[in-house]
């Protein structure tokens, strides 16, 4: 009997038709990871790392997979390679980013991997809907809620909800 996990995943894209690629993202999450629980808003954001280049979508999905925290990420690669991604540079413009920021409240650091995501507090792109779904959710490193890490959060790059929902 395999295990359902709970999972946080953070979706970016700056490159083409943004919000289809959004949609090209949650359906191949679907497909390869498991069941989709919920989803944040699309959220519209400057660029963290390198300004130049153009504006983001971000969006949260809340997921449940029988996968493992490693067959996850290899699922992650292929759907980012599926739909576009070169992964040659870092914090180059792309079609797909997919972050994982928490898998059931595991504790990782390896070369592989580390959950939490190491960046997900200071991020207001990755905070912002992550607040929308989960504000009581509790980091398992700081042992603060997410509403705590929003509130102590001093990234200054923009993050604007936009007016449609996106449930794809």
């Amino acid at each position: 009997m395999n295990m359902e996990h709970n999972v946080w995943l953070l979706l970016g894209t700056n490159l083409g038709n943004k919000a289809q690629n959004l949609m090209a993202a949650t359906g191949a999450i679907r497909t390869f990871l498991g069941t989709v629980i919920n989803q944040s808003h699309i959220y519209e954001t400057e660029p963290w790392g390198r300004s130049h280049q153009p504006l983001f979508y971000n969006q949260v999905l809340q997921i449940q997979t029988p996968s493992t925290a490693l067959e996850t990420l290899h699922h992650i690669k292929q759907i980012e390679f599926l739909l576009g991604r070169d992964g040659k540079e870092k914090w180059a413009p792309r079609t797909l980013d997919i972050d994982i920021l928490f898998f059931d409240a595991l504790n990782v650091e390896s070369p592989l991997l580390t959950i939490p995501h190491k960046h997900l507090h200071e991020r207001r792109f990755t905070l912002e809907p992550l607040f929308e779904l989960a504000p009581e959710l509790v980091h398992p490193v700081f042992n603060k809620t997410i509403a705590e890490l929003r509130a102590d959060c001093i990234d200054p790059l923009a993050v604007s909800k936009l007016d449609s929902v996106y449930k794809f």
